[in-house]
């Protein structure tokens, strides 16, 4: 079907960044996708029949997109900061970290640990991980710095804690409070299944929680996390890419030749590079080599509410609870148990979880009749490996699902059920999503929302961590050194390393 200068295998964000950039540059550019739609898992959906809310079905918020692929690519595209980091339950009270308030938030933290301590920590702690951010932000868009040189970048307090150490080892020594613990390790812990006591991968995934363009904030995509695909493909459309979905990879050679199926059969195409934007594992498939399997961690739950439920802490208005990160049953002893829980091989009995809204933020993903009269809510649980849904996908989902909905009642002055959303049919709006059914709905093997293990962002072996053992074949997706989340960065990366050549 024809020889180009770059084929793209897979058209997530990443994909389509890669494939804007390099039509960019006068490159003629094939992006070849499985499904009907490009932005992989980047994508929104209206999964409850007759109901107009358009929902961020897999991913949600935007960190660590940087602007400068923004700028570069002209994108039409508006995040919006959310005023409140995160509201945590504690009894009838809780604690409230307001970011336009600092002295309500001092007033909250001494309300829940009856002190200034943890709050003068807490301060420090993030004063340290902004100051790192702000210096390693930017290298994540040049080729991969030795640890010596980020280790001097960001400085030897940020290098113990952040890097050096497991992160559970600083949070004890800084905080006190077991609660406070658990609010600051949960970013460690997102698609992780880890113990931050002795792992250093909750490290990892720390750092690219805190990273993000250079400020950590996570922001909420006017429009749904299908207006950053949609914006990406408008780009890589308008610059002259190719783009054809419906086409399944089925081979990949070393000498640049892609073989794709579609309703017609099978096709072979050539590229000068081949960029895969698929996990490393789907890789391996195709090249022939007997794969790995990651391993997922998480249970993601969509709703719709038909109003807000109410909260045991009557000085915390709802909509400031729920519009940023809503913690349920994440103090660092409970998250310690629910690991340990899953490691054994059981659904934890009290999973540690947590929510946001949206709509709070953004209210266009709802249909004109339903704005004023319905929320969205995201759920995104903790510590629930993909090996916990194995033998039986459906029945485990849905005891996970029973768990976790018990874990948020647990917090709540109602049952979250009471609020649910009713579709046209009677049935509630709300869905579940294990790992597994990332892995058979979304070709993530073993439901790994970062295809793999998140790496470290350096690298001794220089380059653009993007490389291959084949000199045609770059990753351009999240599995490449410095991917995970909705980033961008191994979509540039991969297209810098293909121009420098």
């Amino acid at each position: 079907m024809g020889t180009f200068d770059v084929v793209i295998a897979g058209g997530g964000h990443n994909g389509l960044v890669a494939a804007a950039y390099l039509a960019r540059a006068g490159r003629r550019v094939l992006v070849l996708e499985r499904q009907d739609h490009t932005g992989g898992l980047a994508i929104s959906a209206r999964p409850f029949p007759g109901v107009d809310v358009r929902l961020s079905r897999y991913s949600y918020l935007v960190s660590l997109l940087p602007t400068k692929i923004v700028k570069d690519l002209g994108l039409k595209l508006e995040l919006r900061r959310r005023r409140y980091s995160s509201y945590t339950p504690v009894g009838d009270t809780g604690l409230l970290v307001d970011g336009e308030d600092a002295d309500r938030t001092r007033a909250s933290f001494r309300a829940v640990t009856g002190g200034e301590a943890d709050h003068a920590a807490w301060e420090a702690f993030y004063g340290m991980t902004a100051t790192a951010a702000r210096a390693l932000a930017p290298t994540l868009l040049e080729p991969l710095r030795p640890a010596a040189e980020v280790e001097k970048l960001v400085g030897a307090e940020a290098w113990r804690d952040l890097f050096a150490r497991p992160i559970g080892e600083a949070v004890d020594e800084r905080f006190a409070d077991d609660v406070v613990r658990g609010v600051v390790l949960t970013d460690a812990l997102i698609g992780t299944f880890a113990d931050p006591a002795t792992d250093l991968r909750a490290n990892r995934c720390f750092l690219y929680h805190v990273i993000g363009d250079g400020t950590g904030e996570w922001n909420v995509p006017v429009g749904g996390m299908g207006a950053v695909s949609g914006a990406l493909e408008t780009a890589a459309r308008a610059a002259g890419a190719e783009i054809r979905t419906g086409a399944e990879i089925v081979g990949i050679a070393p000498s640049g030749e892609v073989t794709f199926r579609t309703d017609d059969g099978e096709h072979t195409v050539t590229g000068g590079h081949v960029l895969v934007n698929l996990p490393p594992t789907v890789l391996d498939r195709v090249l022939g080599r007997t794969p790995g399997l990651p391993e997922g961690a998480q249970l993601k739950v969509n709703m719709v509410l038909s109003r807000l439920p109410r909260l045991k802490d009557a000085g915390v208005d709802p909509k400031a609870a729920f519009s940023g990160t809503f913690h349920i049953n994440e103090s660092g002893g409970q998250l310690a148990r629910a690991h340990a829980q899953a490691a054994g091989g059981d659904i934890p009995d009290l999973p540690p979880a947590e929510v946001y809204c949206h709509s709070l933020t953004d209210p266009s993903i709802l249909g004109p009749g339903l704005r004023g009269k319905a929320e969205t809510m995201t759920l995104f649980g903790l510590h629930m490996p993909a090996r916990l849904f194995r033998q039986d996908p459906d029945g485990a989902r849905e005891r996970a699902l029973r768990a976790t909905l018990a874990s948020i009642d647990s917090v709540l002055a109602e049952p979250i059920g009471d609020c649910l959303l009713r579709a046209p049919d009677g049935t509630p709006c709300i869905e579940a999503k294990s790992p597994v059914d990332l892995e058979n709905e979304a070709g993530l093997p073993g439901g790994h929302i970062f295809h793999r293990d998140l790496s470290w962002p350096y690298g001794e072996e220089g380059g653009w961590g993007v490389e291959t053992e084949h000199e045609r074949i770059l990753l351009c997706g999240a599995g490449a050194r410095r991917g995970g989340g909705v980033s961008g960065i191994p979509g540039h990366n991969a297209a810098m390393a293909v121009l420098g050549r």
